[in-house]
Order: C-alpha cells, then structure tokens, then sequence
C-alpha cells in the first residue's frame, strides 16, 4: 500500500479543491431551485393565491442579506470549511456541534421529502408502484453517483441544475406564448395577465393566507447557503463564492416570481391543484403530446438533483464532525478518491426513512408537508446561528470586517432583521395544524442536541485545549 492509500485509509488526507466556477455557479443556482418550487408551489398558491408572489420576494430579499453575511464570514478564514466551523470559532465548541449535528439533520429531513416528491412523480407514470421501489434505486444511484469524486458530485449536479433552469425559461417563455395567444384552459378560461387580479385580488385568502404561504416557500429555498458548503473543495472561493452570491436576487426574480406568475396567468390561482406540479399542469395544457410526460422528467431530476446535493452535504457535515470529535472517527475516513465514503453510506440509509413515512398512510402531498415542516425549521435554526456569529464577527473582531471586500450590506442592522423574520416565521409555522406537526419535532431536535452540547461542553474545551482540534 502507498503512502497515498495509507493515508486515503486513515483520514489523515483533505478534501480536494476540484469544483471549478462553473460548478459552483450552478451547484449555487441549484440550491435555490428546490422540490418545493417543482413540488410544493401548487400547494402554495392554493393556499395565499397570488400573493405567493410577494412571499417569494420577502423571503428572497431576506435570505440575500443572509447569505452576504455568509459569504463574509466564510472569507474572513480561510479555516472555515463548514457552517459547524463558524458557529465553534466565533461561539464556542458546542454551538459547533450543535449546528453541524443541526445542518446534518436538516439534509436528511430535506431528502426524505426528496423521496417523497420523486414517488409522487413516479407515480405519475405508474400509479400503483410501491414507495420502496423508487426510494431505494434513487438511494442507491445517489450513493453510486456521490462515492466517485468530488468532481463527479460537480459534474452530475452542473447538469441537474442546467436541466430545471432550462424548464423553469422554457416555462416562462411557453407562459407568456399562451397569453399573448388566449389559450383556454379546461375550465374555460382564457390564458391572461388580469388573471393574477381578477380572482379575488392579490390577497384572496386575507393575512392568514398570505401568511400561510410561507411554509412551502421557505422550504424551496432550503439549499440556497450550499455554495457555502463547497468552499472546501472550491479551486478560487475569494472569486467564485461572492459572484455566486451576488447572483440570488436576480435567480429569484426570474425562477421563482416569473415563473409563478406564468402559472397563475395561465391558470387561474384557485384552479391550481394544489397535489399536482403546476409546471407538469402547464405544459399538458400546450396540446404537445409529450409535454407533461417530459415536464415529469424535469421535475423528477429537480429532486434528485435536490438529495444529490443534499448527500453530498451531509457526507461532508458529518466528516467534519468526526474530524473535530463530535462524531464517530469512522466517519472521518476518506476513500482513495477522497471521499469521506463512510459518512455518505450513513446518511444514505437514512433516506430510507421515507419507506416508513410513505407507509404510514399519509398522502404525497401531507407527507411532504410534515417533512418539508421539519426541514425548514431545521434550516432556519442552522441560519441564525450563522447569523449570530456573524454578529459576534463584527463586535470580537471589526478588523476584519473592515479589510473585508465583501462587506454585508447594512451590517448589525441587515443580520438582527433577519433575526427578526426568523422569530417570525417560527410563530407562522405555529399557527397551522398541518405546520405545527413538522415545527414541534425539529425544536426537540434543537432542543435536545443543544441539551447533549452543554452536557459535554468541558469536555469538548479540555479536548481544544489540548490541542486536539487543530485549528479551533
């Protein structure tokens, strides 16, 4: 065995800086196209019509000054690999443990919905086809697909994503043909832009409604802070990483609120069913044959795109965990194609969870409720702790935020309003039966992982002080 392989076996060597621009341009954009635009959106504008609109831009707007914080912080230290190494830098070993467990867990709950979506499409073709067909061929593609090479990860997801930006334009385009034609739909009514208004105005549903219309959204932007996560294994991150950034508000304009509003042109919000894709709605009703069988294909490679990034998150989480000894060393190891194979395997099993969920009786479309409930409240734990360090960056060391060429716009101000729409969004959540079921499991999760990190808080300072984690 080479020196190669020896240390392959033993973990000892790195992640590799294999992800080129183009990777991380479209992993970036990938992240920001999830299930729950493809999936969930019929959902969404059943529930707050077309308000879902300014829902999209709030969230969007919000999460833009999020992710410039982000990107600051990520810069500020060539050391931070992962989110986990942000919150143990700036707010002590627990907090990193808390958000890598966290961020972990968030990734697995967002792939469990992957599954439940791609057998929602499955079934499209073949109604009768039992869940644990397609969950598992799809867990083992993923394994197979994300055990090769980080570039391989790079290459499979540049294509995914390629593919739904490709649907959501040609969605867009086909939207304003059919407008500007008049198609009629089969309820009657004419494709046109008074169709976003003259159903019951833009707030049909009231606040409630419009609040409403939240849960969905919010899920289909989790992902959106991937990028981040490929900093590690990015060639130029100090180039790559702020033009990737700096692109999200014009990726939500264009792929979600255009898109939508293409929808709800052409078909009338309260005519949207809301267990169906819309998109595979729209395109059926061009008279192409074919349309919404390769809509379905679409939107199927959106989710696996969605678990493949979501894998390859969870691999690399859960290998940092292990290499700071919040985790099991095995998990540590990387493969000869440098690639931590035994945390990936772990959290590949874990999507095997949706066999249990589909079977419970649920219905596609109230499982993917509950999980995408889970996942977003997950995630938005994960994003206020960025967002505290980040405060904690700016008062312990204003030096660097000062050198740094990629300020957060607004600063303390931009980071406590995001705290405050998080707060808000936790009591939305809680407002809704079908909501609260997902929002009350993911607090205990919370709950109970930060309980662990207190409980072994001395442990894990005695372990930094004597040197066993080597940079933090």
């Amino acid at each position: 065995m080479t020196a190669k392989d020896t240390a392959a076996v033993s973990g000892t060597q790195d992640l590799q800086r294999t992800l080129q621009n183009r990777h991380v341009q479209l992993i970036a954009i990938g992240g920001a196209i999830g299930t729950g635009l493809f999936m969930g959106s019929g959902k969404t504008i059943a529930t707050a019509g077309p308000s879902v609109l300014f829902v999209y831009i709030i969230i969007g707007a919000v999460l833009f000054l999020f992710m410039r914080a982000m990107g600051e912080l990520l810069l500020s230290d060539s050391r931070y690999t992962t989110f986990a190494d942000i919150a143990r830098d700036l707010i002590g070993p627990w907090a990193g443990f808390v958000t890598g467990w966290t961020y972990w867990m968030c990734w697995v709950v967002t792939g469990v919905a992957d599954m439940v979506a791609i057998t929602g499409y499955i079934r499209f073709w073949w109604p009768t086809t039992p869940a644990w067909i397609p969950i598992v061929i799809m867990t083992a593609l993923l394994f197979t697909l994300n055990a090769m090479t980080v570039k391989a990860f790079g290459e499979t997801e540049f294509w995914f994503a390629l593919v739904k930006i490709i649907a959501i334009l040609a969605l867009v385009f086909v939207g304003i043909g059919m407008v500007l034609m008049g198609t009629i739909d089969e309820a009657g009514t004419a494709a046109a832009a008074s169709n976003l208004w003259s159903h019951g105005g833009f707030f049909p549903k009231g606040v409630m409604g419009f609040l409403g219309g939240f849960q969905i959204a919010l899920f289909a932007f989790v992902g959106i802070e991937l990028v981040g996560t490929t900093v590690a294994e990015t060639a130029d991150p100090v180039k790559t990483l702020p033009k990737a950034i700096n692109s999200i508000p014009i990726r939500i304009m264009l792929f979600y609120v255009a898109a939508l509003a293409a929808i709800m042109m052409v078909t009338p919000w309260d005519q949207v069913d809301p267990e169906r894709s819309p998109f595979v709605t729209m395109f059926s009703m061009t008279g192409l044959g074919a349309a919404a069988t390769i809509v379905n294909l679409v939107v199927l490679t959106s989710a696996a795109s969605s678990a493949n990034s979501g894998i390859y998150s969870t691999s690399r989480m859960l290998f940092g965990l292990a290499n700071r000894g919040d985790a099991p060393k095995v998990f540590s190891q990387l493969s000869k194609r440098h690639v931590p194979r035994n945390a990936l395997f772990l959290s590949c099993v874990f999507l095997l969870s949706a066999i249990i969920l589909m079977a419970s009786g649920d219905s596609i479309s109230a499982a993917f409720t509950l999980v995408t409930s889970m996942s977003a409240t997950l995630f938005m734990g994960v994003w206020v702790v960025i967002v505290v360090s980040y405060l904690i960056y700016l008062k312990k060391r204003p030096h660097l935020h000062e050198a740094s060429t990629f300020k957060a716009p607004g600063g303390a101000a931009s980071a406590w309003l995001v705290l405050g729409f998080m707060a808000i969004m936790v009591v939305v959540l809680g407002l809704f039966p079908d909501t609260r079921a997902g929002l009350v499991p993911s607090l205990v999760w919370i709950g109970a992982v930060t309980v662990a990190a207190l409980v072994h808080r001395h442990r894990m300072l005695k372990r930094a002080e004597m040197g066993q984690l080597e940079d933090f």
